[in-house]
């Protein structure tokens, strides 16, 4: 196979001028080890080691945009440049053109592909610049930094490679180019293909030129089969298919963790101090993943979650179970400053670790059961669910039974008050109603008949409870006594998803357009509308307008949500992404990147409110 890393019409991205240029106009690449963020300039501004969560060696990204922690191929009198992902795959292409014609191509990628019966997806990054026209010269700026950007590591060359001593994790940089101009960072001209393999501080078998070609190929045949074995809607497939691949990269192979993206502190608004590390799993987070991933027919990242929750579970016993996990399954996530890092645009603070694993989320044991609910119903899976593992659910559900109608930190995890979060009861409840339908499919009557009188306690709960007769809707709290609270919450949206509301339902539609009426700001929804811990929000919560989107196709208002949901499509970035949050009256992403859960948006609406395959032709 040869490795075609052409832009035809439907790759090619626009020609990307300062213009044009928005603060989140990052490609990703990755292998589901390690993860990268490259620039509109082809620079790599963010990329941790050997993990996700581990030190960012290239940190830029939240060092406002610093001239070290990161790694730049820049083109001597650039001034133009255009970008496209290689179709229906995960190697990013960047053409540099200079002012007197010359020209040349960056392929940049994280290998990942089948190597002795198993997949090989190292700790390395690939970068391959290869001339087009002209006599471009380019200067190469290796500048990484180790323990969250206090220091630069100790560097050390040989002939062909840089060894950079990254405490814990050594790395060497290979390549076929002139070390001191690397070094020295001087012009240097491109007339041949030169081949950066930045790995483990090992020696590679062959030239880095072989190296990186053979790596390459494999790398895009790999995604091809990924890609053609998705089961995707007739429309918005380009979107889908994006969406799904970066969902994939956000996947952790070797526990099977799901991070809620690959950045930490990238604000949620300008100057807000909302600055928080998602680095992490988090089981409400990865259920979305999971539960889109399987409407793709993507079972093998569904498998290896299914996994590392089953053994959450298991090692919990009868201790609570966290709302968030380390991608090794850790408890404990203590949340430090870095302050050898400025922040994103010089917006810190820049955290590592995260509070929110010592709270209270009670929703988190719906999650859970919702989550290792495919193990029993879906047959393709190679280890069904079995009663072993439902008596390791009952004991959550056993807790989310008792705690349904208890204080805690809610789906948007307050910091400085605790109240009874509708969502978290919702979440509960249909902790208990899944079990239910558990034990039915495995014809535990008695079994099936105590989970569902459970579920219907919580259901009478919510009703009398969490419905406010004046607005006419469902709200955000539940009061036991005094006056009914009138604080609207957007994730009751899903109130209906999670079939606790019927669509013909009068109560859905009603609670769905009291909150679009309350919490809509422009063409999007806010999270709530009261002030927090932070003060009053000030951008959309990206997935909640999703949910409005999805709650509108479910209540009947097609017309209308497919409209609403072309026009989140066109909010993304050149390279169809999405962060988690949006400035209403902007436009601008802001919030950590990219986001899983804006990124299920796009396939779960795209996979309802798409024409039929068998109605498209």
């Amino acid at each position: 196979m040869t490795a075609d890393c052409g832009m035809n019409e439907k790759t090619a991205a626009a020609r990307i001028t300062p213009s044009r240029r928005t603060q989140l106009d990052l490609a990703v690449i990755g292998n589901s080890r390690i993860g990268a963020l490259i620039d509109t300039d082809a620079s790599v501004v963010w990329m941790c080691v050997p993990r996700f969560d581990g030190d960012p060696v290239f940190c830029a990204l939240a060092d406002d945009n610093a001239a070290n922690g990161r790694f730049d191929v820049a083109l001597v009198d650039g001034a133009v440049a255009e970008q496209a992902y290689v179709r229906n795959t995960a190697v990013l292409r960047s053409v540099l053109r200079d002012a007197a014609g010359g020209a040349v191509e960056v392929i940049d990628f994280a290998p990942r592909f089948m190597l002795r019966g198993r997949t090989f997806a190292p700790v390395t990054l690939v970068r391959i610049v290869r001339p087009l026209s002209g006599r471009p010269r380019i200067k190469v700026r290796f500048a990484p930094r180790s323990d969250h950007g206090a220091h630069t590591p100790t560097m050390a060359w040989g002939t062909h490679h840089i060894r950079v001593q990254v405490p814990g994790y050594p790395l060497r940089l290979t390549t076929d180019a002139p070390l001191t101009h690397i070094i020295e960072e001087r012009p240097l001209l491109v007339d041949h293909a030169l081949t950066f393999v930045l790995g483990p501080d090992e020696t590679l078998a062959e030239s880095p030129l072989e190296t990186g070609r053979w790596m390459l190929e494999q790398t895009m045949t790999y995604w091809y089969r990924w890609v053609r074995n998705l089961a995707i809607p007739f429309e918005w497939q380009d979107a889908v298919i994006r969406a799904a691949i970066t969902l994939k990269l956000n996947t952790f192979d070797d526990t099977g963790a799901i991070i809620a993206a690959l950045t930490t502190s990238v604000p949620e608004a300008a100057d807000s101090g909302r600055n928080w590390d998602y680095r992490y799993c988090w089981l409400r987070d990865a259920y979305f993943v999971i539960n889109a991933l399987n409407r793709l027919g993507s079972t093998g990242s569904m498998e290896r979650y299914l996994r590392y929750l089953e053994g959450l579970v298991a090692d919990s016993g009868d201790a609570p179970l966290q709302p968030v996990y380390s991608l090794s399954g850790a408890t404990e996530l203590g949340e430090h400053t870095m302050t050898g890092l400025k922040g994103f645009r010089g917006m810190g603070p820049v955290r590592t670790g995260n509070l929110a694993y010592a709270q209270q989320q009670h929703d988190v044991y719906g999650a859970a059961i919702l989550g290792v609910a495919h193990a029993f119903f879906d047959t393709r899976l190679v280890q069904p669910g079995d009663e072993a593992l439902l008596r390791d659910l009952e004991r959550l559900g056993d807790r989310a039974f008792t705690l349904h109608d208890k204080a805690d930190a809610g789906i948007w995890e307050f910091r400085g008050r605790a109240s009874v979060h509708t969502f978290s009861s919702l979440m509960c409840w249909a902790a208990c109603d899944r079990l239910a339908r558990i034990s039915r499919h495995l014809n535990d009557a008695p079994r099936a008949t105590h989970w569902e009188g459970r579920a219907a306690v919580i259901r009478r709960a919510i009703e009398a409870r969490a419905w406010n007769a004046q607005l006419g809707c469902f709200v955000a709290e539940m009061n036991a006594d005094g006056p009914r609270s009138d604080m609207l919450d957007a994730s009751l949206l899903l109130m209906g998803e999670l079939d606790f509301l019927h669509r013909d339902d009068p109560r859905l539609a009603a609670t769905v357009h009291v909150i679009e009426k309350q919490l809509r700001r422009g063409d999007y929804l806010l999270r709530y509308d009261r002030a927090d811990d932070f003060g009053l929000p000030e951008t959309a919560f990206l997935v909640c307008t999703f949910w409005w989107v999805q709650a509108l196709a479910l209540i009947g208002e097609r017309d209308k949500a497919r409209a609403e949901f072309e026009r989140l499509l066109a909010c993304r970035n050149r390279f169809g992404l999405l962060s988690e949050d949006i400035d209403a009256a902007t436009g601008e992403l802001w919030g950590n990147y990219p986001q899983t859960y804006s990124l299920v948006g796009i396939i779960v609406c795209a996979m309802r409110l798409s024409k039929r395959w068998d109605d498209a032709f």
